[in-house]
């Protein structure tokens, strides 16, 4: 009886905070078309903070960071609307257009082909390509099957070829779903959105003098963080940028996608 009314009252608490999430989203988008940015944007980032994310909310808090002309903001949650869902075509589109009207490059250092390839692969979850990897194996094994059980030449033909290519269908799902994962779990990629200009160490200190300044990089620009030191009180972060320029940084001008 007692088990019965503590789920009875979980499921009512669940419910309700449920109805305040939807009911603060409700305002949050009132408020939005009604252009009243700097309320809709505490309403959203309240949703976030005590109901979690997702990529439709990161969705609508970069647009709103955009209408209160807070590119680096705006970029940053663009980045984390795609983490969390690769095949949202609307952040992956308005992200590359405040990166163009910021006019922040996005060179990496690798060819078209395999910048096109790696685009190609992260459109899609890593749950649709490990999918798409069981479904194919499934497939390997009925053609399998159909080689080794059935008489006529064709069908054995067909068995025999289609195997190779369901083999290899599935085996690439399965990389792609590593590679998406990977790139959802190992979040170590960061939005510079320090107030410009941001200076990066050549040390993880404030820089004595010009001999010690690394380089400087605008805000919006997207950076690796490869390694992470605590001096004097400040954490300093090892950065690397797409044209592998290498230094340090104070960890409260970026913040992780």
């Amino acid at each position: 009886m007692m088990r019965r009314l503590y789920a009875l009252m979980l499921a009512m608490l669940v419910g309700v905070a449920c109805t305040w999430a939807a009911d603060d989203i409700k305002q949050a988008n009132d408020a939005y078309g009604n252009e009243h940015y700097n309320k809709a944007l505490e309403l959203y980032l309240k949703v976030e903070k005590t109901q979690g994310t997702s990529s439709d909310l990161c969705y609508n808090i970069a647009n709103t960071y955009y209408r209160l002309k807070d590119t680096p903001h705006a970029i940053l949650y663009y980045e984390r609307a795609l983490i969390l869902d690769p095949g949202n075509s609307d952040a992956r589109f308005n992200l590359g257009f405040c990166r163009e009207k910021a006019a922040i490059s996005e060179e990496s250092g690798d060819t078209y082909f395999t910048s096109r390839l790696a685009a190609v692969v992260s459109a899609l979850s890593s749950n649709t390509w490990a999918c798409l990897g069981v479904v194919s194996f499934l497939l390997f094994i009925l053609a399998l099957a159909t080689y080794i059980v059935a008489e006529n030449v064709t069908l054995r033909k067909v068995g025999f070829f289609g195997d190779i290519v369901l083999l290899v269908l599935s085996v690439v799902a399965n990389v792609c779903a590593f590679y998406v994962h990977g790139k959802a779990v190992n979040r170590n990629s960061a939005i510079v959105t320090g107030e410009e200009p941001v200076t990066v160490s050549t040390a993880p200190r404030v820089p004595k003098d010009k001999s010690e300044v690394a380089f400087e990089i605008k805000e919006g620009y997207k950076v690796e963080i490869t390694d992470s030191v605590v001096s004097q009180g400040t954490k300093w972060l090892d950065i690397e940028t797409s044209d592998l320029k290498r230094g340090w940084i104070n960890a409260k001008e970026i913040e992780r996608i």
